[in-house]
């Protein structure tokens, strides 16, 4: 059996899907401001959206399982502190996480990340790759360290 080097890093990815709507707004901002800044995603009666999301975890192989993370767990933990909190919800109206936060990809992705941080391990990265459309997506991997 080949010996595994310490300095082998890989990214584990689990995949999850969940539906929920939004209207992105500035409650700040006059109706024709927010109108042409986001266009039909102010909808005042809202919008929907099958979200896909991929969480990357990216450290060294374990040697005595062979894996980076149990996958298994990591879906589980998707489920509990993503799926269950946004799936089907109407993010602007039923999520603290959006009250005062407007729920454009880049905040949910920024809040799917903190929600899963604390429970990985430190020694691994994390980074979340969330998908509005087949076509619109974004990467977050954490705060930048200055």
């Amino acid at each position: 059996m080949a010996i595994q080097r310490q300095s082998d890093i890989v990214t584990a990815c689990r995949q999850a899907h969940f539906n929920a709507t939004h209207r992105l707004h500035n409650p700040y901002w006059s109706d024709e401001k927010n109108e042409k800044v986001f266009g039909k995603c102010n909808n005042e009666n809202y919008h929907g959206h099958n979200y896909n999301l991929v969480v990357k975890v990216t450290g060294p192989v374990d040697p005595e399982t062979g894996y980076v993370i149990d996958l298994k767990n990591l879906n589980e933990l998707i489920r509990e502190k993503v799926i269950e909190r946004y799936d089907h919800r109407n993010l602007y109206l039923d999520v603290e996480d959006f009250r005062d936060l407007n729920p454009s990809a880049e905040n949910i992705a920024i809040k799917i990340w903190y929600l899963l941080r604390d429970h990985i391990d430190p020694k691994f990265d994390l980074e979340i790759e969330f998908f509005e459309t087949e076509r619109n997506f974004v990467l977050f991997s954490g705060p930048r360290m200055t």
